[in-house]
């Protein structure tokens, strides 16, 4: 059996999504709806995360579906109609939100709530479909390299702003390992403010060993909370 680990388009993106997706979801359960400053930090993570995934279904739908069909027509169907339904309840939970918003109340935020925690149920059952099913067809059909090309593709058409959230997300999400080769493939330019933004993600312990990794000298600091 063929245990060399394959370059994994979905790995990274959707430990950042999940994160993302949990954290909001237990920010917006917890929420006080009486408090306009509590209310309007929950909402704004809300709509971030919801301009996250409706990103993230754009890239997939641009770049990874027709990369599939290319050599295994059929295999992301499914997914694809998902994604329509995504966006169909994208848009009703960001309407719920501004409705949050206009008119704060406890019965409201509840029904948020359990609107989002169904589209977070719903995300975690795609994902992992993707993250099997859409895999074995990458890997049957494509290299290590072309996926690779395909990766940096993607990462290409993504914003600064954007790709600034996504780092944000998936910075924490990852394993050392991973976090050392996502920050360590950086321009030197670039490097420096994402780390400088990733200190405040990390932990000591997590922070040392991120700089042992990149073979820079770790410098104490705060931690956020």
């Amino acid at each position: 059996m063929n245990t060399t680990a394959r370059f994994d388009l979905y790995a990274h993106i959707h430990k950042a999504l999940r994160l993302f997706m949990t954290d909001t979801l237990q920010q917006l359960g917890r929420v006080d709806v009486e408090d306009p400053h509590d209310l309007g930090a929950t909402l704004a993570q809300l709509d971030a995360l919801l301009d996250a995934a409706r990103h993230h279904v754009d890239k997939e739908n641009r770049f990874v579906h027709p990369a599939i069909e290319a050599r295994r027509s059929g295999t992301s169907a499914t997914i694809a109609g998902e994604h329509v339904e995504h966006l169909e309840t994208i848009a009703a939970l960001q309407a719920a939100g501004a409705a949050l918003r206009a008119l704060p109340s406890s019965a409201a935020a509840h029904g948020l709530y359990r609107q989002l925690a169904a589209f977070v149920a719903d995300n975690f059952e795609h994902m992992a479909v993707e993250e099997s099913v859409h895999n074995e067809a990458l890997w049957a059909t494509y290299t290590d390299e072309e996926l690779l090309a395909l990766h940096h593709s993607i990462l290409s058409s993504i914003p600064p702003q954007e790709m600034s959230q996504t780092l944000r997300w998936m910075i924490p999400a990852l394993t050392p390992a991973e976090r050392a080769v996502v920050l360590g493939g950086l321009p030197e330019p670039v490097q420096q403010p994402v780390l400088d933004s990733a200190r405040a993600l990390l932990d000591d312990v997590a922070w040392r060993k991120l700089n042992g990794a990149l073979g820079r000298p770790s410098v104490p600091g705060l931690v956020a909370a």
